[in-house]
């Protein structure tokens, strides 16, 4: 197996140690070191690693061809962006610790996420269209490394799609300002220039997004085998439990206890180290 290093506070003295203790090969490149390792590691054993750590530690098995990737399927709120939208919009309509609440349960897996976005979405009936301009202009913010990350899949030919529980005003202007391949999230309903309160048609949530992936596949003629599926709530891991390599983005802690790997101390170029691009 293969043990991957990546992260500010990453240095060679660390590397080596753990190389050392672990009795493998370690190997240095300018994002991320890879310990080859000749005996498997124990997640007992990676916690610990972990726990003394302050950088990204993840296996990933031999077995594993990162190189055959050919789709990235992502999350939007608190993974691509900075933000939950929702959240952000609700403070224009001054229900804004109402909505987080809700939105911060429903990420921990505690409450229904598509009964928990009517239970939000209702809160904003009324609100002016015009306040999710600003939110987009104002507070919406890439995480960091995203643009990188997505230079170097486009350059390796890896399609990529923003997969959401939020809302088709944010998706759409990211996809065209990122060059996104695809998109699928939830139409917020209007009328005379107002939010509704209501979502129009089926809501986006955690089958819909695993089904989506399915779809993809089928569409782009490849095995989930070669999708990476990342996300950092409890609606994301349907689809994370399709993919060949899920990646949990500084998520709560049940997106981190199922997933494959897990990106906590890098920005989203740690997709990059993972990929040992």
């Amino acid at each position: 197996m293969n043990l991957v290093l990546q992260g500010n506070k990453l240095s060679n003295k660390d590397a080596q140690t753990i190389a050392s203790q672990l009795d493998g090969e370690l190997e240095s490149k300018t994002r991320y070191s890879n310990i080859t390792l000749q005996q498997s590691l124990s997640d007992e054993q990676l916690q610990i690693l972990r726990d003394t750590y302050a950088f990204d530690i993840n296996i990933l098995q031999q077995e594993l061809d990162v190189s055959a990737m050919q789709l990235l399927v992502t999350d939007m709120d608190s993974t691509l962006i900075n933000i939950e939208c929702v959240d952000e919009i609700a403070d224009f309509i001054n229900v804004k610790p109402q909505v987080a609440e809700i939105t911060e349960a429903a990420m921990r897996g505690e409450i229904d996420f598509e009964s928990s976005l009517r239970q939000r979405v209702a809160l904003l009936k009324g609100l002016k269209v015009s306040a999710l301009d600003k939110v987009y202009e104002q507070r919406l913010q890439l995480n960091p490394g995203a643009e990188l990350m997505l230079k170097h899949l486009k350059a390796r030919g890896i399609k990529t799609a923003l997969v959401s529980g939020g809302f088709t005003f944010f998706t759409e202007r990211l996809k065209q300002r990122l060059g996104l391949d695809y998109t699928m999230a939830n139409v917020l309903g209007e009328h005379n220039g107002r939010l509704t309160g209501e979502v129009v048609g089926d809501i986006c949530g955690a089958q819909a997004k695993a089904d989506f992936l399915l779809a993809h596949c089928e569409k782009l003629d490849i095995s989930p085998s070669h999708v990476i599926s990342m996300g950092d709530g409890a609606n994301d891991l349907l689809m994370m439990k399709e993919a060949g390599l899920s990646i949990a983005y500084h998520a709560k802690p049940k997106v981190q206890a199922q997933a494959m790997t897990a990106i906590n101390y890098c920005g989203l170029d740690g997709v990059l180290g993972l990929l040992r691009a």
